[in-house]
């Protein structure tokens, strides 16, 4: 990844991010099953299916903010909140479309169930993708804040410089004659 003048790293676009996190999301979801599968055999499987989700999720706000979204940096306690809260809701609504689909077809096959699970986990997954790029990992938040006095000092001092340099030198001090200048593109 490329960094910006500050040293930060650059935020990918939206495709190379959807990209790390199809990446990231599976292969974190490929070893999960396999943990889960693995601890499954020395506890029962709803705890060892708890303990792995609690660890995948941490596991995977982490990389996604290190890797998918280039936050850079340590993630804080919120994003982790916000990032368990949208695994929270997907589960729960592949969970919902697990319900339905028994309420709806007496004795569903296997291949059927799969279908229904992964449309629902690729639904949510795109939902979840967003919720993590725009809300949990964004950049900037709200509107922006006001210039400081530092920028403004300097914002003023160009300013001043571009008028002496179309006043030939001479500023208001000096009692010189002023053009008026503008930087605007629409016609006058």
């Amino acid at each position: 990844m490329d960094t910006t003048q500050s040293g930060r790293r650059a935020t990918p676009g939206a495709l190379a991010a959807f990209a790390r996190f199809v990446l990231c999301g599976g292969g974190l979801g490929l070893a999960s099953s396999f943990a889960v599968a693995g601890l499954a055999s020395w506890m029962p499987w709803a705890l060892a299916n708890a303990l792995v989700t609690a660890a995948s999720t941490l596991l995977g706000t982490e990389l996604h903010a290190r890797f998918t979204f280039g936050a850079g940096g340590r993630t804080t306690w919120r994003q982790h909140a916000q990032s368990a809260g949208s695994a929270g809701a997907a589960y729960a609504v592949t969970s919902a479309a697990m319900l339905v689909l028994h309420q709806v077809v007496a004795a569903p096959g296997a291949v059927l169930e799969q279908t229904v699970y992964l449309s629902a986990s690729a639904l949510t997954g795109v939902a979840r993708f967003v919720i993590l790029r725009v809300v949990v990992f964004a950049r900037f938040r709200g509107a922006p804040s006001a210039p400081s006095a530092q920028s403004s000092e300097r914002c003023q001092s160009r300013s001043r410089r571009r008028m002496e340099a179309v006043n030939g030198g001479r500023n208001r001090s000096e009692g010189g004659s002023h053009l008026l200048v503008s930087f605007s593109s629409a016609p006058h």
